[in-house]
């Protein structure tokens, strides 16, 4: 089992995009918070099968990460 940090910002359109940095180019959406949480995991797991079947390492390398917001005036 492992644990992966999943960004979730909202989408334009209405919903939630799922982002997975520690897969590039690991990205989902869903139109309510849980249904793009729900993608994401399908998502995770369709990345890290395809990994298995080109006999390509999967290079995640953390267990379990702190994430914090930093604030930076930008002006």
């Amino acid at each position: 089992m492992a644990h992966f940090i999943v960004y979730l910002e909202p989408a334009e359109e209405g919903g939630y995009i799922a982002i997975v940095p520690a897969l590039p180019g690991c990205v989902t959406r869903g139109e309510i918070r849980e249904k793009a949480l729900a993608m994401a995991e399908d998502a995770i797991r369709g990345y890290i099968e395809s990994l298995k079947k080109h006999g390509e390492p999967l290079t995640y390398t953390f267990e379990k990460a702190e994430v914090e917001t930093v604030t930076v005036d930008v002006a």
